[in-house]
């Protein structure tokens, strides 16, 4: 279970800052690297296709000033998320973009393509992929990707209806390599676990959706602040992937939550003719019960710090 020394040796906490679709952007990511975990964001965030490259430029760069400066204490690597699905008609050229700032970590999703692995190995950067099964996981890495990120029951967005427990020892009955787990993570002592159950790193998204960098609209945050498990609903309405969403967006939105309809799953897409996955339709994993208020993203990895070691210590006396 050996991370790259470039993740292992720079992480304040074995965290991952998941990419949020629309509201991850520089700011944020930034903030997340500074931070100590990894910080990330989907390469579509950037509209139009231009601005990747202006994105990746400011994060390079504002990563490099801060290890200049910060020699003792140097940010964590970056992520940018590439959506590897037919629909994607941009995926050529935000692959050239991870060529030229030569990105360290690529998050695969929604498809498993070689060409896309050998581009990213190509310059010495990595790739893991997101996973919802035993079958997709296998598929990524004979595709080969370099590690994977399971994405269990309880996950913010698209989301698998397994639980953690299952997903992570099926896959360690035949992969060691890199293993990163999602689903319900939001304290510290939910990260301690993660490591417990023999993944790598916690993979977290919810969270830092209610801080102050994030490019969520404030109600948004507010929702998250104000909601706990029973108000996330799971379907495959809004984009024809499940995934989970908070209950009253839905109701905002003039929809009854506990009676979707069933979407058709060959017509995916990211958005509505009326309510939009993820603008109107707001995505949340059930773990926003520990989320008390909105703050900045240095904040909650400081929260999440000061847990996981109390954890740790915790358990060790036991």
């Amino acid at each position: 279970m050996a991370l790259p020394a470039f993740m292992k040796d720079k992480l304040r906490i074995p965290v991952v800052g998941a990419p949020l679709f629309i509201i991850s952007h520089p700011p944020l990511v930034l903030a997340q690297c500074k931070a100590g975990v990894v910080g990330s964001f989907p390469a579509l965030n950037a509209r139009p296709e231009a601005q990747l490259d202006e994105w990746l430029a400011e994060i390079t760069e504002e990563l490099r000033n801060h290890d200049e400066k910060n020699p003792d204490q140097p940010a964590a690597p970056f992520a940018v998320n590439q959506i590897v699905h037919k629909s994607n008609t941009r995926l050529e050229h935000d692959l050239k973009m991870c060529e030229k700032y030569k990105v360290p970590i690529v998050i695969s999703s929604l498809g498993a393509l070689p060409e896309v692995n050998q581009a990213i190995h190509s310059y010495g950067g990595i790739v893991l992929h997101d996973i919802i099964n035993i079958r997709h996981a296998h598929s990524a890495i004979n595709k080969g990707a370099d590690g994977l990120i399971a994405v269990a029951a309880g996950a913010g967005g698209h989301a698998g209806p397994l639980s953690p427990f299952a997903l992570v020892q099926e896959i360690r009955e035949w992969f060691d390599g890199p293993l990163l787990l999602s689903g319900s993570i939001a304290t510290g002592r939910a990260v301690l676990a993660t490591e417990a159950m023999g993944a790598d790193l916690a993979y977290i998204g919810s969270p830092f959706i209610a801080t102050n960098e994030a490019r969520a609209a404030d109600d948004y945050k507010s929702m998250i602040v104000e909601s706990d498990a029973k108000d996330i609903v799971y379907s495959n309405l809004f984009t024809g992937v499940h995934g989970n969403y908070l209950k009253p967006s839905i109701e905002k939105a003039g929809m009854d939550p506990d009676n979707l309809p069933e979407s058709d799953p060959s017509k995916m897409n990211f958005g509505g003719d009326k309510s939009k996955a993820w603008k109107d339709i707001w995505g949340c994993g059930q773990g926003i019960g520990a989320i008390k208020e909105i703050a900045g993203a240095g904040a909650l990895v400081d929260r999440l710090a000061m847990e996981y070691a109390a954890a740790k210590l915790e358990l060790c006396e036991r």
